[in-house]
């Protein structure tokens, strides 16, 4: 269905009276949105909040919490681990990759140290201790976890440490972070207004100036003398943008607060804004990390295609958009055993075998292929080598039966889910193309003058790879840039605005 609203700039002049004045204006109050405050309000400026949902937090706060950081920060320290700079941008460039924004990344990784620094002083909590078991996100409250950085290519590349910085909570940690995040930004002296939609942007003589939004029904116009950050997410909510631009997520479930739907963006490219990386995705597999490094994964012809202990989401961007999410999870009893039941997810078997003849039948494999496969596997696996995929030592020996076979789409599945799902959740990557300072670039290159933004209304650090941690991290710390250059802009004329 075509939209019914526009989202064309409107012209200052043509604004009657401004319900609200601020410094600086700071569309969407999830991670990105408060941090951006909170710097704005360390240099100053008088900063205005909108949210369209009655309170803060967004996505930001129903994630997994963890802030891709490194560089040889104090929780690392503390924990006895060992890290560059170098290590980690070598790191971040191979998994986020290929397009990484070089400049993005060099001021993220001299900067995370800092970074960290500044959300321990906020109180977010790092508890010393590091979760070794690959997972989604640890049942425990240790500060530290392992993303993907010990697994192959990765450690031909960057000497591997653990980056993934996780607030002191079990599972999901992202309440924690944005309680933290939103009682600083209020004791900052920030202003909050809730129940806000913004819908259209402000422009005078070719600058961002403010906003037009609905509030209960009513149309309000928010004026901003330095600057305008948008930080309203992505747009995995809007079909008609996955069509346009990333049409293979249309079938997947949606890692969302339910209000990313690209409206920031749409009003930013309304102004001739320009976007990239808009087909990437995160592709959160809907299998338990832990069961695959013990078994392998496979494709619809029964063959492996990537190394199982490596970050579970490059093992769902590869089931996603190398084999269209037609994969397995095979592994052994004594594999499935292995696994704590307080990392299994509640996910069992959903066929299981005495033979890997017997269990590919029930798999409808083609005949020979899943045997040909394990016997393979086990051939090398028994000298703890993996020729073909490169998984670690640690996680090799030879399958022995029982078997089983674990299918995604029917993983992770609610008691009122329909018993087959799409195998995978995902959210959106691409964004208005920004420069380090948050500032947003027109088709032609230049900065459209007043406006910023951050976190996934903008492409960050992730371009067509992703790792957890890095849209956190990259929310708070581009937040912080876009907030401190919104703060430090040329003023608007204060003629006609209100006292």
């Amino acid at each position: 269905m075509a939209r019914l609203r526009t989202v064309a700039p409107v012209q200052a002049a043509d604004v009657a009276a401004w319900d609200d004045e601020s410094d600086v204006l700071v569309i969407g109050y999830g991670s990105a949105g408060a941090s951006a405050a909170l710097e704005a309000r360390s240099h100053g400026a008088d900063v205005l909040i909108i949210e369209r949902a009655s309170g803060p937090g967004g996505t930001s706060a129903l994630s997994g919490g963890e802030l891709y950081l490194g560089g040889g920060t104090a929780v690392q320290r503390d924990c006895g681990i060992e890290d560059s700079t170098e290590a980690m941008a070598a790191f971040l460039r191979a998994a986020l990759g290929p397009g990484v924004d070089e400049d993005k990344l060099a001021a993220y990784c001299e900067g995370s140290v800092e970074h960290a620094a500044w959300l321990e002083q906020l109180g977010v909590p790092f508890r010393r201790g590091v979760y070794s078991e690959p997972s989604w996100m640890p049942p425990t409250d240790d500060g530290l976890m392992w993303l993907g950085e010990r697994s192959w290519p990765f450690t031909e590349i960057a000497e591997p440490a653990p980056r993934g910085h996780r607030p002191a909570t079990g599972h999901f940690g992202g309440w924690l972070l944005m309680d933290k995040l939103s009682a600083a930004a209020k004791a900052s002296g920030a202003r909050e207004a809730f129940d806000v939609y913004a819908e259209r942007l402000v422009v005078a003589d070719g600058r961002v100036t403010g906003v037009l939004a609905r509030q209960y029904g009513e149309t309000r116009a928010y004026r901003a003398a330095r600057g305008v950050v948008l930080t309203t997410g992505g747009f995995v909510d809007d079909d008609e943008m996955l069509a346009q631009h990333a049409p293979r997520l249309l079938p997947m479930d949606k890692i969302s607060c339910g209000g990313e739907d690209g409206s920031g963006i749409r009003m930013a490219q309304a102004l001739g804004a320009a976007v990239l990386h808009m087909g990437a995705a995160q592709v959160g597999f809907h299998a338990v990390p832990a069961m695959m490094a013990r078994g392998i994964v496979v494709n619809s012809r029964g063959q492996r295609f990537i190394n199982e202990d490596t970050y579970p989401g490059r093992i769902g961007q590869a089931a996603l958009f190398g084999q269209g999410m037609a994969c397995w999870v095979v592994l052994d009893e004594q594999g499935y055993e292995e696994v704590e039941v307080k990392d299994r997810w509640g996910v069992l078997p959903h066929e299981t075998a005495d033979t890997v003849a017997e269990l590919e039948k029930l798999m409808r494999l083609p005949d020979g292929s899943l045997q040909a496969t394990v016997a393979e596997y086990n051939r090398h696996a028994a000298n703890g080598e993996d020729p073909l995929c490169h998984k670690d030592s640690r996680w090799l020996r030879p399958l022995q039966a029982p078997f089983a076979a674990i299918d995604p789409t029917r993983s992770f599945r609610g008691p009122n889910d329909p018993p087959v799902g799409s195998g995978a959740a995902v959210f959106t990557l691409g964004g208005l193309h920004t420069a380090v300072d948050g500032g947003v670039r027109h088709v032609d290159g230049s900065a459209i003058p007043g406006l910023f933004a951050a976190g996934r209304a903008s492409s960050g650090l992730a371009a067509w790879g992703y790792i957890s941690g890095t849209s956190l991290g990259d929310a708070t710390f581009f937040g912080r840039e876009a907030g401190r250059a919104a703060a430090t802009s040329d003023a608007l004329s204060t003629q006609g605005r209100s006292a």
